[in-house]
Parts: structure tokens; sequence; C-alpha cells
């Protein structure tokens, strides 16, 4: 892998929606045990998948893994830990705002 240069891979997958009272998600699974790396991207092929109220649909698909360059997952993982202090800035309390 080169410092400037992005590769990609196509691996088969399972997407799993679940639109249910308890649980409303989205997992993807890659089947061929392929892992993700900070800075990656992952591209998954077809249609949207609409799971009808109470139910969990599992569907099999392709996806397109593009691997982050090496300067990429550098960046990524010194900026990412700011990131996630980012999302920590807020709270929840009893009070209206007016």
């Amino acid at each position: 892998m080169g410092l400037l240069t992005r590769t990609t891979e196509t691996a088969p997958c399972t997407v799993r929606v679940s639109h249910r009272f308890d649980e409303l998600s989205a997992h993807l699974r890659l089947d061929n045990g392929a892992v993700i790396h900070p800075g990656d991207s992952v591209l998954v092929h077809g249609s949207e998948i609409m799971a009808p109220y109470g139910e969990v649909v599992e569907e099999k698909r392709e996806a397109t893994i593009t691997r982050a360059s090496a300067l990429e997952r550098l960046w990524t993982r010194a900026t990412g830990d700011l990131e996630f202090m980012e999302l920590c800035e807020f709270s929840f309390s009893d009070e209206v705002m007016t």
C-alpha cells in the first residue's frame, strides 16, 4: 500500500435491517472475513432495503471496500479521538429550554 494510493476490493456481504418496536438498526457483515480499518469505506450495491414495521430483513449483497491510503489512515487515527470527543459534548436533563 502506497503513501497516497487507494485500493479497492469486492466482498460478499450480508445486510440485516431490523424495524421492530425494541430495535431499529442496520448491520453489515462481510462474509469473506475482510476487516475494515480506520479510513476505509464500504459501499453496498443494490437497491435500498426496507423492512416493514415489526420485521427483520436479511439480504445477501456485494460490497466494494475502498482501502484508505497510508496517509489517510494515519490522519484518521490522529484525528479520530478528537472527533469522538465532539460527540461527548452533550447532556440530557429534565429542564425545559426556553
